[in-house]
């Protein structure tokens, strides 16, 4: 995964609460088993006027001029609910959106975004509706996002930065420690012998 550090963009707004991941991309959209091939279905429902002839509704946020190139998402509240579907966030990635800034984030859909290199910002609403359409600097190191002359901190946990700022899954953040768990294996084995006997057959 791409490592991340600092994103400027256009912050596009698509400001409505409770969307869930069937409208991020819905199932019949999903014909593929792996991570690409899904940006085209993102938000089918409200991108195309017709999303079988894929004609696109010149009013949808994402379908605007001024959002062309841009990387950060403007969401409302609880953001990504409804199923598990990893492929809400692949899409979004496969789109291009590196971050999205929301007053809040179903639980499921924040660790997917976290474990697939989409940083997940949360910040009050008022926040997030001044910054539509405006240039935003999100400083992960820093951990603040600012439009302009003005600049907000945001929380995100330990791990899930080094993660994000080291493009690692969770099993690259695991194979780090590839020499300690040895080590601690090795230790116990010495220690605990008959746990590693094979069973007799």
């Amino acid at each position: 995964m791409k490592p991340v550090t600092t994103i400027t963009s256009r912050g596009v707004p698509l400001l409505r609460d409770n969307i869930d991941t069937d409208t991020i991309i819905p199932s019949r959209e999903m014909k593929t088993t792996g991570r690409t091939g899904l940006a085209e279905g993102l938000f089918a429902p409200w991108r195309y006027t017709n999303a079988v002839d894929r004609l696109a509704d010149p009013a949808f946020a994402l379908n605007q001029p001024e959002a062309a190139g841009a990387r950060v998402l403007l969401a409302g509240a609880n953001f990504g609910c409804g199923s598990s579907r990893e492929h809400a966030v692949w899409a979004l990635v496969e789109f291009g959106i590196e971050a999205i800034i929301a007053p809040s984030f179903a639980p499921i859909f924040r660790n997917n975004c976290l474990r697939n290199g989409l940083l997940p910002v949360e910040l009050p609403a008022d926040v997030v509706r001044d910054l539509a359409w405006q240039t935003v600097r999100i400083d992960l190191p820093s951990q603040t996002v600012s439009a302009g002359d003005q600049s907000w901190p945001f929380d995100i946990d330990p791990e899930a930065k080094q993660m994000l700022a080291e493009g690692l899954d969770a099993i690259d953040l695991t194979l780090k420690l590839k020499d300690t768990i040895r080590r601690w294996l090795d230790a116990d084995r010495r220690t605990r012998p008959w746990v590693y006997l094979e069973k007799s057959t």
